[in-house]
């Protein structure tokens, strides 16, 4: 039996995938606590382990923090982070040493859980709630102005908050160190290697155990006519803008449709509804997906990872930069098609084209083979319960970190070598010209041969 201490951050998506991890530790005899907050206490409870409440040590808020939080501000949430660390600091000072985990398993954006682990060298497992990101995968992601302005913005910010935990023991490079993946950290990943984007340049730290779901029930997909069902998660769900103009859509539709609109809207403020389209606060999310037919969904991991487990082809509608990651690469495999296009007509269009064609069925359930064939939350308990894990082989990231170097350093002395003769031979007038032109087009360049490069690599590893 091993003492696991298990921490997250207080959010739906980073909590529940650990849920079924939990009860499965427990079903072997190990102890768990769950250091967590009130709105989970029930469900944390429910599968054994035993809850820790956090909520005395979340930070006042201010209604402008409140409301970057709400809008998915990612330096409102690192700083947020770091203040909770630092008040959870004498608390897990004590729990440390009276309960003394024989491993940590914490949210991959729980610095808290984090910092901990490393303080008190105790072994971490990474619970990842969403891809895996190294600088490989990252370039899946798409973000806004906005999200750009706040992190370039923000980072004077983060760094001033970073430098309080040292006091505390916390010794941090940077903010990178803390949020993205590496080669050598132990890692739980809730979805299959095929899916994960640039699976390869992933060490053998990383464990793919596909959707960490409770359901085994079988997609049904056998009724009258189509189901659609819509849903934004439960986070940036306040868009009653956008219910309505599915309502506006798919009311004529030969089709059930059901909205799941969360907490934030009131069912009431639309007007009689067709007798097709019923809306509720919330739902089963797998029970339905299991009959959906279409899934207009935001993209957030869990989401996605249901929708294909339950063989639901999807319209990707991403509000954020990592729902848009996952939004790519649900497209590629063919399940989902990315709305551009969110007026009522464009959203007819999507949900026509998927159930006109059954290429985006036929897609979403080899996802759905795929991922219920991978080690799910059982996996996920072995991998915690031998931590930590060692890695043989090479490390693709570091050997295309060289190759890359190397490629650049090659690079830049041409460019300089070329100036030179160019400025001696005819005139130094206008060199300034090619080395511009050298830096602007060193980052494409280094782009093909970054691919290239990492396709070697692996090459060379799987013969």
């Amino acid at each position: 039996m091993k003492k696991i201490a298990f921490f997250c951050i207080p959010a739906h998506g980073h909590t529940n995938p650990m849920l079924p991890v939990a009860e499965e530790l427990v079903r072997r005899g190990n102890a768990v606590r769950f250091y967590s907050f009130s709105e989970f206490e029930n469900k944390i409870s429910a599968v054994g382990a035993e809850f820790i409440s956090c909520d005395e040590f979340l930070p006042e808020l201010t209604e402008q923090e409140k409301n970057r939080l709400k809008n998915v501000s990612t330096t409102e949430m690192t700083i947020q982070d770091i203040r909770i660390t630092m008040n959870m600091n004498s608390f897990l000072e004590k729990e440390f040493r009276t309960f003394c985990p024989d491993v940590v398993y914490t949210d991959s954006v729980c610095f808290w859980g984090k910092l901990n682990a490393w303080k008190h060298n105790v072994p971490i497992v990474v619970s990842t709630s969403t891809f895996a990101f190294n600088q490989l995968s990252s370039k899946y992601m798409k973000n806004s102005p906005g999200e750009i302005a706040d992190m370039i913005f923000g980072l004077p910010k983060i760094s001033k908050e970073l430098k309080k935990l040292e006091p505390y023991g916390y010794h941090v490079k940077n903010v990178l160190s803390l949020i993205q993946s590496d080669n050598k950290t132990d890692s739980v990943v809730y979805t299959s290697r095929s899916f994960q984007p640039y699976s390869e340049s992933f060490s053998g730290h990383y464990e793919f155990v596909g959707p960490s779901v409770f359901s085994k029930k079988l997609p049904d997909k056998n009724k009258d006519r189509p189901l659609i069902y819509i849903s934004l998660g439960t986070v940036i769900n306040d868009r009653p803008d956008f219910y309505g103009k599915c309502i506006k859509a798919l009311k004529q539709q030969n089709a059930d449709v059901i909205i799941s609109c969360g907490n934030t809207a009131d069912p009431g403020v639309y007007d009689k509804l067709p007798d097709n389209i019923k809306i509720y606060p919330y739902v089963d999310q797998l029970e339905i997906l299991s009959k959906a037919d279409v899934f207009i969904t935001h993209c957030g991991m869990n989401s996605v990872s249901e929708s294909l487990y339950m063989a639901a082809p999807m319209v990707l509608y991403p509000q954020t930069g990592e729902q848009f990651a996952v939004a790519r690469r649900t497209a590629e495999t063919g399940a989902g098609i990315i709305l551009t296009d969110d007026t009522a007509g464009g959203i007819r269009s999507a949900v026509n084209e998927i159930l006109s064609s059954d290429k985006y069925c036929k897609a979403a359930e080899k996802c759905s083979m795929d991922f219920r064939s991978c080690a799910g939350a059982a996996g996920a308990a072995d991998f915690i319960e031998s931590a930590p894990h060692s890695s043989d082989g090479i490390d693709v990231i570091d050997e295309l970190n060289i190759s890359c170097g190397k490629f650049q350093a090659a690079y830049w002395i041409i460019i300089i070598a070329i100036i030179c003769l160019v400025g001696s031979f005819i005139s130094w007038k206008y060199v300034w010209i090619i080395g511009f032109a050298a830096g602007i087009l060193s980052a494409p360049i280094g782009k093909i041969i970054q691919e290239k490069n990492y396709k070697a690599i692996v090459g060379r590893r799987k013969k």
